[in-house]
C-alpha cells in the first residue's frame, strides 16, 4: 500500500491502506480510482496532484 500527498498544498495526505471515511473513500482505493470530480479538501486541486511519497 502507498501514501500520497497533494503536490499543490503539500498538506493533504492520503494513505490508500486506510482510505478516507470522511470523504467516502474505501480502504484500498488508489487516487486514480477516486471520482472524477474529487478535489483536495485543503486546496481544491484535482486527483492528478496526489503523488506517491
Amino acid at each position: 500500500m502507498s501514501k500520497y500527498k497533494c503536490n499543490v498544498c503539500n498538506v493533504f495526505e492520503y494513505d490508500d491502506e486506510e482510505g478516507n471515511a470522511e470523504m467516502g473513500i474505501a480502504p484500498g482505493t488508489k487516487p486514480e480510482d477516486f471520482p472524477d470530480d474529487w478535489k483536495c479538501p485543503i486546496c481544491g486541486a484535482d486527483k492528478s496532484h496526489l503523488m506517491a511519497v
